[in-house]
């Protein structure tokens, strides 16, 4: 009883992937669209476009600035030095005893 169950189960899971119109395979050269599909194409890509140009120029956000405070802010914006110098006696390896 228990494997009829499972082969029911498969035939109703296999059933809508095989019902699927051509998937396009690797390599496979796609159709050739009719002239109604290539208006289509044109039309979205032109609101697409009208809408990108609707949408406003925005600043840029800094979205740690509160937790950093505004001084933090300042600070991190000009270049870090570095704290060290080494000493022509530490380049050369020579060692003072």
């Amino acid at each position: 009883m228990r494997k009829i169950a499972v082969a029911v189960m498969f035939a109703l899971i296999a059933g809508p992937a095989l019902a699927q119109d051509h998937v396009q395979q690797y390599g496979e050269e796609s159709k050739e669209k009719t002239a109604a599909q290539k208006a289509d194409d044109n039309r979205a890509e032109r609101a697409y476009q009208r809408s990108l140009n609707n949408v406003p120029d925005q600043k840029p956000v800094d979205p740690w600035g509160t937790a950093r405070g505004d001084d933090a802010s300042k600070k991190s914006a000009a270049p870090a030095k570095p704290a060290v110098k080494q000493s022509s006696k530490a380049k050369s390896g020579s060692t003072a005893n």
